[in-house]
């Protein structure tokens, strides 16, 4: 079934920039494109970072999972096994340049600073959320930077007007 990711909100191209922006998450996206892989399958053949990539996909609602048992025979437990949900992107949306540029700065922001935010981000939130202008302002970003920054983030979310802790 052909499935088209329609973006029509700036911040969500942070799902696609980031989606492949390494080599690895590249060679990962194509893998669960072709084929249903378990979470085993994935970290054997590309280690840690490769869990941590799907985890990445499946929170900005890129791929797929079901349950999958390990053989026919087997007495194992089921494991996760993804599949990209998508076989298409129509990016259908217009932005300032101011928005385009954080959207791009988000995307682009080496990895070491971005995590310096985050964990400022990740402290902030209490149990259930903080109010994103309070993030924004303390930060001293803009909504359209502190969202994106939020897209990129594989430990936050979304919801509403609060950022949360992301749990799958």
């Amino acid at each position: 079934m052909n499935r088209i990711k329609v973006i029509n909100e700036p911040a969500e191209l942070i799902s696609v920039f980031r989606a492949v922006d390494t080599e690895l998450k590249r060679e990962i996206f194509k893998e669960i494109s072709v084929e249903w892989r378990t979470v085993n399958y994935i970290e054997e053949k590309f280690g840690k970072d490769g869990k941590k990539a799907l985890r990445i996909f499946e929170k900005m609602n890129l791929v797929e999972t079901r349950w999958q048992q390990p053989g026919e025979d087997s007495t194992e437990k089921p494991v996760k096994a993804y599949h990209t949900y998508y076989s298409s992107f129509h990016i259908n949306t217009s932005a300032s340049v101011f928005e385009i540029s954080d959207i791009i700065a988000a995307a682009g922001m080496p990895d070491k600073e971005f995590k310096k935010i985050e964990e400022i981000i990740t402290s902030m939130v209490v149990e259930d959320g903080v109010f994103a202008g309070d993030v924004s302002e303390e930060l001293n970003v803009s909504a359209t930077m502190l969202k994106a920054l939020v897209k990129r983030s594989a430990e936050l979310e979304y919801r509403g007007h609060r950022i949360e802790k992301y749990e799958e």
